[in-house]
């Protein structure tokens, strides 16, 4: 026997959301498009106006508490939208026959261009449509790029499959309502170099652990006293851990935890054997009033080219789980990762 409701949900969310274009909206984007002087940008000024016209008053009509605004800042094929906090970048095009989606390299390395979200609009001028494809969190994009150690193509973009873009409209409305910004973690400009986006954003956000055995943190991280001190019902396991120097930060996983929080915590211990290496332990706990992490949430450990070198995954009432101890020389740089469902978050560190 058929099941109406989940017919109707399923055909629902293979049907993508479409937004009517407007004469106005039409007369917009040729007025824009034309104070364009490189003929082969005009085109795509002309589907941007379109795109972005048209999304405004989509969210405008769902989300009508929110502010919502046009950003100045533009890189083809993109262009920007805020949303209360969050900076949406819309990824216009005439068709995705190719199922594939273009995304500049400055729209996810530099500070001032990275957006929380992706969002893919494609504009059918002949039937006055705009067309939600999909959008992709910045996180996710991101650590996408790291595990199939994606290319950069001849005109400086990375080339997406459609299929990685979430397809579901009302879970970006979800979040834009629910989650906060700064669950997603976007590239921090380098005052000496803005200029090298890219080399600016990983050292700013890399933890340099041979600095904590002087008793420098970075920013975001704590002693382990200091956090002990913040949250009362830390679960900290000191069995294996010798006291050396141990920092820790709160992770915040967003809406897939129901925002419950863990704190990633790092042991660094001075090898007594060699003296040019760091001993490194790694732990995840939950904090607050959780006594158990959630199943199946995995901490994961990355070589700097993003090779996967080991990881361990909660079981059903984990109160914390730790990678296998390593070692290495001042300098030698790596990644930690927490994932659970969709939602991860990496975790750059140098010795």
């Amino acid at each position: 026997m058929l099941n109406l409701e989940r017919a109707n949900t399923d055909l629902r969310l293979l049907l993508p959301e479409v937004i009517e274009l407007e004469p106005e909206h039409f007369q917009q984007a040729r007025k824009i498009s034309k104070q364009v002087r490189s003929e082969a940008q005009q085109w795509q000024t002309y589907l941007n106006t379109l795109a972005l016209s048209a999304f405004q008053e989509w969210l405008r009509e769902r989300i009508p508490d929110q502010a919502i605004n046009r950003e100045p800042n533009q890189i083809e094929p993109m262009c920007q939208v805020k949303v209360g906090e969050f900076k949406l970048g819309l990824i216009a095009t005439e068709h995705m026959l190719d199922e594939a989606v273009h995304v500049p390299q400055t729209a996810i390395n530099s500070s001032d261009e990275a957006a929380h979200f992706y969002v893919v609009l494609e504009v059918a001028e002949e039937q006055s449509e705009a067309i939600i494809r999909g959008f992709l969190r910045h996180d996710q994009l991101v650590n996408y790029r790291s595990k199939v150690n994606l290319q950069l193509s001849q005109d400086s973009c990375y080339q997406l499959p459609l299929s990685l873009f979430d397809a579901e409209p009302n879970h970006l409305l979800f979040y834009c309502r629910h989650l906060e910004p700064s669950a997603i973690i976007q590239p921090v400009a380098s005052a000496e170099n803005v200029q090298d986006s890219l080399l600016s954003v990983v050292e700013s956000s890399r933890a340099k652990l041979s600095q904590w055995l002087e008793g420098i943190f970075d920013p975001g991280w704590l002693s382990i006293d200091a956090l002990l001190g913040s949250e009362a019902n830390l679960a900290w396991s000191t069995r294996e851990f010798p006291e050396i120097v141990r920092g820790g930060k709160i992770i915040n996983m967003g809406m897939e935890l129901g925002d419950q929080q863990v704190a990633m915590m790092v042991t660094v211990t001075p090898e007594e054997a060699d003296s040019e290496k760091i001993g490194i332990q790694v732990q995840l706990s939950p904090i607050g009033e959780d006594r158990y992490l959630p199943p199946n949430i995995e901490l994961t450990l990355y070589s700097r080219s993003g090779k996967i070198l080991q990881s361990t995954q909660s079981r059903g009432q984990d109160n914390s789980i730790q990678l296998k101890p390593f070692k290495g020389k001042e300098g030698i740089e790596f990644s930690l990762g927490i994932s659970l469902g969709d939602i991860s978050i990496r975790e750059d560190f140098e010795l």
